[in-house]
């Protein structure tokens, strides 16, 4: 094809664009902020029929998708089988989906793990939507989003392929997560075949100079800019990803805020990438491709273990990889994990003794307690080892799956000892709390009362609005009024989530995490 059809074609595809608005003013708000303006949604009647990706061999119209109408919700789209969560199909009962979609996307700092791990069972759990959305699709926007701001990229990734059908604002996350996690030629070929969906201009280029196609990457540029449909930062640095020697001696871009992922990865592949650390969580995905450095994968790969997101098994590979060259900060947790490792595996009583109060020193200072146990807690507590790293051992192995086994092994050596084994069992009849946090947790394995209030969600089968106020309960009462622990906790344990209750107990009990 010669560069006047190139521009035919290029007219054509821009002419579709033509009815509507430019991506900024046309693009719906979420309740993240940094998503990418990747693609719009034309408006009711506007035709739907042409390619979204206008490249050198493809002028011609694709077919048109046609969908089931009246099919099922999108909003009871999930991962999570009631089988599995052990949560009911009802789970929002006759709750309202405003309220529980702002419930979800309300700001959690610093929650437990255990609790981590309820709210992503949430999140993923399939179950029927509030009879009341007005809009099909924003409940399940509200979880997806939510997952995202929580670093939980492949879970939110699942999610979004189980949701149909696939509107513009859900493949807007799914391009963003493929931005982050190295896929973006994936996404880029699910925005060709798919004509619903229309790229904004920044995502036309990035999309067309990824397939190689660069041609029709500067001239789709060149329509946008005469269009005025890109902004002034738009255009600098689409044009520099095109041709990025022509601005080798202009100063560096001054990066937006906030950053999208797709600017980030544009800037990134000019030389010019930003560090994740001070970005949200979901961009440390990012360091842990193989082109990122050791040290930027570790401390990504902390980030988003600390936060529930990535498995423990996948810190230990990074961790392991190949030995520290230097010392401090985090070099001195990996040496410190590594040596640790390296005598649990081959079995040595005397170092593992020797290693372990440094191991878990460190792990606390990074708040990884909790996946280090769900490693090394089940090897660690067989051990015969001297009395205060038992101690510790038996300490650890509360904080794993396998607590209430390591509870039923151990003769307690004090009341702190003799509570905890109290929680790990569920039964703390006799058992004297030690101090005010083991106060706050006994009454509620004493009595499960939870307060008037969450006990009328509870009246009103409204399970999940209770259970994310068990959650905010025990988060705000560990950095202020006790009550919220018990509160929480006898929630949890009223509706038979008792494992989730003793786990967040024993945490409570054994993190240091109080204001």
């Amino acid at each position: 094809m010669d560069s006047r059809a190139r521009f035919a074609a290029l007219i054509i595809g821009c002419a579709a664009f033509g009815l509507t608005l430019p991506a900024a003013a046309q693009a719906p708000l979420s309740a993240i902020d940094w998503l990418s303006q990747s693609v719009i949604e034309a408006p009711e009647g506007a035709p739907r029929d042409e390619a979204p990706i206008i490249g050198s061999g493809d002028a011609l119209p694709q077919n048109v998708i046609v969908s089931v109408l009246d099919g099922p919700s999108p909003d009871a789209a999930g991962l999570l089988p009631p089988s599995k969560t052990g949560l009911p199909q009802d789970l929002w009962g006759i709750g309202r989906a405003k309220d529980i979609a702002a419930t979800l996307s309300a700001e959690r700092a610093d929650v437990l793990p255990a609790l981590q791990s309820l709210l992503l069972t949430i999140l993923l759990a399939e179950v029927s939507p509030p009879a009341d959305i007005e809009k099909p699709g924003d409940l399940v926007l509200a979880r997806i989003d939510k997952l995202l701001s929580m670093g939980a990229l492949h879970q939110a990734e699942a999610l979004i392929e189980t949701v149909t059908p696939m509107t513009a604002e859900v493949f807007r996350r799914r391009f963003d997560v493929a931005m982050l996690t190295g896929t973006e030629d994936a996404a880029c070929q699910d925005l060709r075949a798919a004509p619903d969906l229309a790229p904004t201009y920044p995502a036309r280029v990035f999309c067309l100079a990824r397939s190689g196609d660069w041609n029709a990457a500067a001239l789709t540029l060149r329509m946008a800019q005469a269009l005025g449909y890109v902004s002034p930062e738009e255009d600098a640095l689409l044009s520099r990803f095109l041709d990025p020697d022509l601005f080798e001696s202009e100063p560096l871009l001054v990066p937006p805020q906030p950053m999208t992922p797709l600017v980030w990865r544009m800037l990134e592949s000019i030389g010019e990438g930003i560090p994740t650390g001070s970005l949200p969580l979901a961009f440390s995905h990012a360091e842990l491709r193989e082109t990122a450095g050791w040290k930027a994968q570790i401390e990504a790969a902390e980030r988003l273990t600390r936060a529930g997101a990535l498995p423990p098994n996948q810190l230990l590979g990074i961790y392991t990889e190949r030995l520290p060259a230097a010392s401090g900060g985090v070099w001195d947790r990996v040496e410190a994990f590594q040596r640790f490792e390296t005598a649990l595996r081959t079995g040595d009583p005397g170092a593992v003794a020797r290693y372990l109060p440094t191991v878990w020193e460190e792990m606390g200072r990074a708040e990884l307690e909790v996946p280090f146990a769900a490693l090394f807690a089940d090897d660690l507590i067989r051990l015969p080892l001297p009395a205060a790293q038992s101690a510790l051992a038996f300490r650890i192995a509360l904080l794993s799956p396998d607590y209430e086994r390591a509870a039923s092994q151990r003769s307690p050596a004090d009341a702190t000892e003799l509570f905890l084994i109290g929680v790990a069992r569920g039964s703390l009849l006799g058992v004297t709390p030690p101090d005010s946090l083991a106060r706050a947790i006994a009454p509620a394995f004493l009595r499960a009362a939870p307060p008037p209030d969450l006990k009328t969600l509870l009246d009103e089968d409204r399970l999940g609005e209770s259970l994310l106020a068990a959650i905010d309960r025990i988060a705000r009462g560990l950095t202020g009024d006790l009550r919220g622990v018990t509160d929480g906790l006898s929630l949890l344990r009223q509706v038979g989530l008792e494992d989730i209750a003793r786990r967040t107990a024993l945490q409570v009990l054994l993190l240091e995490r109080r204001g």
